[in-house]
Order: structure tokens, then C-alpha cells, then sequence
């Protein structure tokens, strides 16, 4: 790992250049994982491996009390050219997939670890994990190792400099069949893509009627039909409803697809991939105090917000049990689009507001 971060102009985003640098959708991260790895360890990092899921990890010291800082690495497909512009309101901007989501956040935490350093007592982990875009193994991987005891967590995900994610919807996934004899065309009888759509309208409408008290996203059902598919064999027909969900917290995935299966006329419900649980952490715990102390101090005024998506913090949140929030410079917005870039100033102010919580955090009990 011989990569030098010396040439970059300007040298405080050296981490976050050479990061977006390597494009690196789920399931091609190698070389974005080196190149963290070799980062780590020019910042003067303890220890830095490349973890059995495939994930960077660096730590920094090596007390017995630990904070994780736990990014992911990975982007969605979708190349943007690396290239710093200067936009009206925004200043010198950096353009290219994932600077925003979500290796802004990743390399914010890379360096205000290393302008942090060594805290006796203390053992600081950034963790850039794979897979996040797809079924997040390499966070799965990590919430199942005995070594990561944290008594706070920070995952990174952007939510502006200003601004700290308490929580996330859960999501999940399932194909609905649907299948019966095939009939003639001038039959009177509902086809199997009939029942299909007639299912979908039903759903729809019970969860219309659940959702009408409740304004705020976060807290309702957002189901979404992703697809239909039908066909036949010249003796049976059948059609399939590709669904996802988003769930608030009061619907863990076994409720979601308890639901589905009761729903008439009945289907065969298959669940897809990993379902995840919603998760809400506390407003009030030492974490988000020092937040609120490090944004203030850095100029800005400090606000908590609940996303309508899914983050890696809904799997190790409940693992960890400890005071854990998402934060991470970047407009969300920009997510997954074209005109995914990242301020450089937004990026600079993310890294002071965390070097500021690590220091609060691990600051001597007087």
C-alpha cells in the first residue's frame, strides 16, 4: 500500500479525493478498501486491516473503552467523473459517486480520528464497511464480533454538517404469486395478472386507511410495487407482485409480511433478501449532547431529523445497545443521482464538529 496522499491540492481532503477516487459499487471495493487501508496508516492510525467480510478498519489506540465510527465504502452503479467546481451558494464543490453517500461521511471520520489521536483509556474505530447498497453483509459481519463493545456509535451517512440522524425506517422485501388454471380469454373469470392487480388495489387502500392519522413519513407504511410479471404454461397461469416496504417503528418485517399473507384473495408471500426493523435512538444521552456542543461551537445551529430510508445503523444499533446516531457532512438529496457532489466547505465544518464530539467524549473525568 505504497498509494502517497501528499500531491492532492487541497491536502485537508486528501482522504476524501483519493476515496472517491476508486468508484466502487457493491461487490467492487478492493481497490477503495487498499486505498483507506493505506490512508490509515499514513495518518499515524494503531492498527489497520482489511476485516474477513472485506471491510477497512482502523483503530486508533488502544484503551479498553471504545467509540466505532462505521461508514460503508460501497456506492451505488453509476460512474460521475472526479472533478472540483465552484457552484453559486455552494463554493469549490467536489463531484463523483459517493461523495455524499457515503464516503464524505466515511473520510470525515477517517480524519477527525486522526486529528483526534491517541485518548488514554480509549480506543477509536472507523470501520468502511461493504456492501451497504445491497444487503450490507460487511455491517452484518461487523454487529457479530465480540472485539467491537462500543460504548457509542456513529455510522456515517450525510445528513448536512448541521443536522444529526436519530433514526431510520426499516425496510422489506417480498414476491407475491399468484397462479390458477388457465381459462380462455372470452372467460368471464379474473386471470392471474387480474387477482394480481386486484390484490395490489386492496393493499393500497388498507394501507391508505392506517396511514390517514399519521402526517410525518417516518412513522407510516410505504409500500411500493416494484414489478409484475406473468405468464403461463399452457395449462397453469400466474403472475407475480415484486414489493418493497418501508417500515416505521411499530412494524417489524414479521408484522409487514403477517399482512401481506392474511390479505384477500390470499397469495403466496415470499420474502426477499434481509428485512430490516426500524430504529430510533434517544435525543437525550451524552452522544447527542456533544453533538449539539460540537455543532454550536463550530457556528452552526443543531437540529435532529428521522429519515425515510434505511442505514446500516438500523443492524448495529440494536446490537450494540448503545447510544448510537447517524451524521455525516452531504445534502441526501443528492443520493443516488447524477449530481451527486459535496461542498467542500460542508466537508471541512463535518470534520471539525467530529473532532470536537471525540474529544468530548473522551475527555478526562475531572
Amino acid at each position: 500500500m505504497s498509494t502517497s496522499f501528499h500531491h492532492i491540492h487541497p491536502p485537508d481532503i486528501a482522504t476524501l479525493w483519493q476515496l472517491v477516487s476508486h468508484y466502487s459499487p457493491s461487490g467492487n471495493e478492493a481497490a477503495a478498501v487498499e486505498t483507506l487501508l493505506a490512508r490509515f496508516a499514513e495518518l499515524g492510525y494503531t492498527k489497520a486491516f482489511r476485516d474477513a467480510a472485506g471491510n477497512a478498519v482502523g483503530i486508533m489506540g488502544s484503551g479498553e473503552r471504545q467509540i466505532v465510527l462505521l461508514g460503508h465504502i460501497d456506492t451505488v452503479p453509476g460512474e460521475i467523473p472526479l472533478r472540483l467546481e465552484t457552484l453559486p451558494g455552494e463554493g469549490e464543490v467536489l463531484f463523483g459517486r459517493g461523495s455524499v453517500d457515503a464516503k464524505g461521511p466515511l473520510a470525515a471520520f477517517t480524519d477527525a480520528v486522526a486529528a483526534v489521536g491517541v485518548r488514554a483509556g480509549w480506543q477509536l474505530v472507523v470501520i468502511g464497511a461493504v456492501d451497504e447498497e445491497r444487503e450490507s453483509t460487511g455491517a452484518r459481519f461487523v454487529a457479530q464480533q465480540p472485539d467491537y463493545h462500543p460504548e457509542f456509535a456513529i455510522i456515517g451517512e450525510p445528513s448536512s454538517w448541521q443536522r444529526v440522524t436519530l433514526g431510520y425506517k426499516g425496510s422489506a422485501r417480498a414476491v407475491v404469486r399468484f397462479t390458477r388454471p388457465l381459462t380462455h380469454t372470452a372467460s368471464a373469470e379474473m386471470s392471474a395478472a387480474d387477482t394480481a392487480c386486484a390484490w395490489w388495489q386492496t393493499l393500497s387502500t388498507q394501507v391508505a386507511a392506517r396511514n390517514a392519522d399519521r402526517p410525518r413519513a417516518y412513522d407510516r407504511l410505504q409500500p411500493s410495487l416494484r414489478g409484475l410479471n406473468s405468464g403461463n404454461d399452457g395449462f397453469t397461469e400466474w403472475a407475480e407482485l415484486h414489493l418493497g416496504c418501508r417500515l416505521p417503528t411499530d412494524v417489524p418485517p414479521k408484522a409487514w409480511y403477517a399482512l401481506l399473507e392474511h390479505m384477500e384473495p390470499p397469495g403466496e408471500v415470499v420474502p426477499q433478501g434481509y428485512a430490516i426493523p426500524a430504529y430510533r435512538g434517544e435525543k437525550r444521552t451524552p452522544l447527542t449532547r456533544a453533538f449539539l456542543g460540537a455543532i454550536r461551537a463550530a457556528g452552526g445551529k443543531p437540529g435532529f431529523v428521522v429519515k425515510t430510508g434505511t442505514a446500516d445503523l438500523n443492524i448495529v444499533a440494536p446490537v450494540w445497545g448503545c447510544p448510537a446516531v447517524a451524521y455525516g457532512p452531504g445534502d441526501s438529496s443528492l443520493d443516488h443521482t447524477p449530481r451527486e457532489h459535496l461542498p467542500l466547505a460542508e466537508y471541512r465544518r463535518a470534520v471539525a464538529v467530529l473532532t470536537g464530539v471525540l474529544e468530548r467524549l473522551t475527555a478526562p473525568v475531572p
